[in-house]
Order: structure tokens, then sequence, then C-alpha cells
């Protein structure tokens, strides 16, 4: 979600966001969400009573159930790296005040185009402002929520999962029986990318905390990694796919991980430079790339309803669920955020709207 693992986690998804400046609310009921009015960590949020957003004609109100918390919000929380504001985010202050993308909740407005809801459908996806009892989303980024998901598990589900699904096929190819390294395999595309990896077929092993290795174990990893005692160099195991999840890993040492024929997928990076965040590290592999007979490479997650959709496959059979850590009702969003920021949270964090609704 990990600096460039939102890049990679979120990009797309902080893009949505951009987009809903200048918005007119004049005569919108209100309702709570939160907010800020400048970047910084989360002492800028705040709860308060705000304007309800009104639609776009390709857009859908959603009433939320819950939401979930990634990478990605807290870099337009604060703004950094700087290519979050060079993006069209705002450069001095943010242009979308209300804070959240993965949501999950009841279709309460439809846009004038949109063709695939309609008032009173359960759906899920990225939005624009989900910490708030109302938020939007553009069609092409919500999919109906599966019958047996509750809110709560769809609303932690998007982002992180959908990063996770294509990381492992579209550019990891992954095949059914090959040995796959997750790095960062307790964090939010982490956690899904071990259960995908083992629903397509692979065999998984996984690096993280010391805190968080039964955690990984229990996703289904068959050798779980201690960072804080074991260099990935020590590492003696080949693997045709690593995916480095908001890792501060060298190239070099990355490689020494992989089969000859191997490939690598750097899905982020963390306590990068304040302008770029960690990018330095994926364009130094995407260079070397053309010149080894591994093929090192990095992505910007899609954001569509069909990626949302072939996620909601897995969700549906029960082979991947969301590895929820924490809940936090919307009065205390603050509190999740600043988990976030400490390193208290694993897995995904929920922030739940209506705890009547979310199951």
């Amino acid at each position: 979600m990990n600096t460039t693992a939102t890049a990679a986690t979120s990009a797309a998804s902080i893009a949505a966001a951009a987009a809903h400046e200048g918005r007119s609310t004049q005569s919108s009921p209100r309702m709570r969400a939160v907010t800020q009015d400048r970047y910084g960590d989360s002492a800028v949020l705040r709860v308060e009573e705000i304007d309800r957003p009104t639609v776009r004609p390709d857009e859908v109100l959603i009433e939320v159930h819950a939401a979930g918390l990634d990478r990605g919000t807290e870099h337009l929380m604060t703004g950094r790296p700087w290519l979050v504001r060079l993006a069209g985010f705002g450069v001095l202050r943010p242009k979308q005040p209300t804070l959240g993308l993965d949501v999950a909740g009841t279709v309460a407005e439809v846009g004038a185009d949109v063709t695939r809801f309609a008032v009173g459908d359960p759906v899920f996806g990225i939005g624009s402002g989900s910490f708030a009892e109302f938020a939007v989303a553009t069609e092409e980024k919500l999919a109906s929520k599966p019958a047996g998901l509750s809110f709560e598990e769809a609303a932690a589900s998007t982002v992180s999962g959908i990063t996770a699904l294509q990381a492992l096929t579209d550019v990891g190819h992954l095949e059914a029986g090959q040995r796959v390294l997750v790095i960062g395999a307790s964090g939010g595309v982490g956690t899904f990318a071990v259960q995908l990896a083992r629903a397509l077929g692979g065999i998984v092993d996984g690096v993280a905390g010391t805190a968080n290795l039964d955690l990984v174990s229990s996703l289904g990893a068959e050798h779980v990694y201690d960072h804080r005692s074991v260099d990935i160099a020590e590492i003696s195991q080949r693997y045709d796919l690593v995916l480095d999840i908001g890792g501060r890993n060298p190239v070099r040492k990355l490689r020494r991980l992989l089969t000859a024929k191997g490939t690598l997928v750097i899905v982020g990076g963390e306590n990068g430079n304040r302008v770029t965040g960690g990018v330095g590290r994926q364009l130094r592999a995407m260079l070397l790339s053309p010149f080894v007979s591994q093929r090192l490479t990095t992505f910007m997650s899609r954001e569509h309803h069909t990626f949302i959709e072939r996620l909601a496959k897995y969700l549906e059979t029960g082979s991947v669920e969301p590895a929820i850590d924490a809940r936090f009702p919307l009065d205390q969003a603050v509190r999740a955020v600043r988990r976030m920021e400490v390193g208290d949270a694993r897995g995904k964090t929920v922030v739940v709207v209506h705890p009547s609704e979310s199951d």
C-alpha cells in the first residue's frame, strides 16, 4: 500500500481521490467524517460534521458500513512522498479533505450514467473519502459484495487484495507448483499474497517480524523467516517468484533469492526519500532486467471492477480471507491511523461506521 507499496498498492487509488476537487455540496445533507485541512501525521485528523458529497453521472453514492485502512490512505494524509502532491492532490494542502479509499456499503444514489448498480445494492471497492457515513466511487471501481462476505471483510479487501492478485498473476505469472517468497508477508498486501499464492497452487514461504510469524504460518506459508534475526542473503532456498512488498532490500540481495530464470516483483518500498519514496530501487531493477537472465520488475496496481470481481471469487470460496487485526468505530478512526503510524498494525485494520449492518 509501504511508500511505493503503496505507490504500487494505491497510486491509482490515490489518483481517484484527487478527481473530486471542486465537487459541489452546498445543498447536501450533513454527515460525520474524518477530515484534515493540512498535510501531516494523524494529529491533523479530526472527526466532524460536513456536507454529504453529491454524485457525478458516472458515480455511486455509498452509505458506508465499513472502510479499510491502507498505506495509500496514510500517504494521502501526510502528502509524502511529495510525488503524491505533484500528482494533483494539492501541493500545499490536500484537495480531498476526507480520508479513506477502501469501502463497503449500500448504494444510496446512482449517477445518471450508472448502469451496473441500483439503490440498495451491497457493494465494495475503491472510493473517495470512505472514512465517513457516505462516500462516492466511480462505477468502474465497484463490485457487488458477495453474499457470504461481511461488510467489514469486504472493506478490508480491495486495495490490498487486487494489488496482491495482480502482482502474482498479471505481473509475476505464477504457475502451480512454483516456489514463492513473500517479503512483508504480515502486512495488508502480504497477507493476501500468501493466501492467493497458495490458492493458485504455489508453494509459499514468507518473511515477517518476530511478532507476526504465527500469523503468516496460519495463512499458509510453509516456512516463515524472521527479518529481525535472518538476513535474506542467508536464505538458501531459491524461488521462482519473489514479491518484495514494502521492503528496503537491495536488488542484488533479492536476485540471490531467485532461480536462474526467476521473477522479482517489487511491490513497494518504505523509508525512501521525501520526494520519490522508494522508487529508485524499482528503476534500478527495471534498468538491469534486460541484461540478466532473471526478470526484475515492478508495477502500478490497476483499479477496475474486473480485478475486484476476480478477487471476489477467492473471497466467496473462502480460499482467501482478509486478515483483520483490529476494528475501530468511526469516532475512533484517528486511533486506527495512529496505530499504523507507530507500527502496531498487522494485516488489515477496519473502520466500522454502522456496526449493526457490518455482517
